[in-house]
């Protein structure tokens, strides 16, 4: 299939954004992919007034458009192991309560398998859910067929929205920097980058002058508000974000990059659904934490690396050593031109309270905690 190239990075910013904003309030946008235009509205804002907005503004039949591992936890069937399925909706099915209970599994409603999932996956598909997980909402989007739009719903290329991620990665801005001494240590600066359309920051935390190592201790910290700040014992992620700036206060330089990529990143709200998944209240059995990112309807870990090597450069550092048990990270910080001159372990004992969490990392995404 032919597709238009992405616009500009400013334009495509601007664009992209405003349509994030309509999404997160529930109101329908309009997405151009190949010459043809698609009415597209998230089921976890969608209200009764937006849902009659969305039919009205439709030429045909609307699909649900779901991630296949949200598609199995609700039973439906599906032919092949697609990454996105559409479910064919009737016009009775556009009701806000009965929408959300097909994309919120912490609902603990069943809902049974009436129609098949069919395969998804063109580039409006693709781009209405893309738009739905930026948005840090369920990725569970309402698409149609669109009519001649007059100039009430905001248009989007669905190009656009697949570049999103990417060039915001790509081109985030040094904003600010401060020198913040800290418990674990005095000499340290951050510097907060920022993308250019002006959404969530990351920091690099900069102990000492890891910019004049030759290879410096670096570790990729994606934020935990429960862990790192409130010191929920359900995760490891606060003994390590302590515990890595101790290390580099000792070897007298380092950098933490810290991350706004909470809940592997599918953001706060998401991540205290899975916690409720983890639980397993409601009757239903608890889930893992990789099986309960993916009921929600998100990957298994959402998160990319290409911001983090992008502020590795800016700051001068192309070479490190990398503070982390997790080779993905290894293998995503070296996919966007960082060399990895070698992992430093970096386990935490079990509390106790997570014992099951550092047993799933290790399981199933492949940490190397031994």
């Amino acid at each position: 299939m032919n597709h238009m190239p992405p616009r500009p990075s400013t334009t495509l910013a601007r664009s992209v954004n405003r349509a994030l904003g309509d999404i997160r309030r529930g109101v329908p946008v309009c997405i151009i992919s190949s010459g043809a235009s698609f009415v597209a509205v998230a089921v976890e804002t969608a209200t009764a007034g937006t849902l009659a907005e969305f039919a009205a503004s439709s030429l045909g039949p609307a699909s649900l458009i779901l991630a296949q591992s949200r598609a199995a936890d609700l039973g439906l069937a599906v032919s092949g192991a697609p990454s996105t399925v559409a479910v064919q909706m009737r016009p009775g099915d556009l009701d806000p309560a009965g929408l959300r209970v097909l994309a919120d599994p912490t609902l603990f409603q069943t809902h049974p398998a009436r129609r098949d999932a069919v395969p998804a996956g063109s580039e409006a598909e693709d781009a209405a859910l893309m738009l739905a997980k930026l948005a840090r909402l369920l990725p569970a989007v309402l698409l149609a067929p669109a009519q001649p739009i007059g100039g009430d719903l905001l248009q989007v290329a669905g190009a656009d929205v697949l570049a999103y991620p990417d060039l915001m990665a790509e081109t985030l801005q040094r904003a600010a920097s401060a020198r913040v001494p800290l418990e674990e240590a005095d000499d340290v600066r951050i510097v907060a980058y920022r993308p250019p359309d002006g959404g969530i920051e990351h920091l690099a935390i900069l102990i000492g002058d890891p910019e004049a190592a030759e290879t410096p201790l670096v570790r990729i910290h994606s934020e935990c508000f429960t862990g790192d700040l409130l010191g929920s014992r359900r995760c490891d992620c606060g003994p390590q974000l302590h515990q890595a700036m101790r290390r580099m206060e000792a070897e007298g330089a380092g950098v933490i990059l810290y991350m706004a990529q909470e809940g592997r990143g599918i953001g706060l709200v998401n991540k205290l659904r899975a916690y409720t998944l983890q639980d397993g209240v409601g009757g239903r059995p608890g889930l893992d934490t990789l099986d309960a990112n993916r009921a929600l309807g998100y990957g298994a870990d959402e998160r990319s690396f290409a911001a983090a090597a992008t502020m590795l450069r800016d700051l001068g550092i192309g070479r490190v050593r990398l503070l982390t048990n997790n080779p993905a990270k290894l293998a995503g910080l070296a996919s966007h031109g960082i060399e990895v001159a070698g992992r430093i372990s970096h386990a935490i004992a079990a509390n106790g309270e997570n014992d099951a969490y550092l047993e799933t990392k290790a399981r199933r995404f492949g940490h190397l905690l031994g």
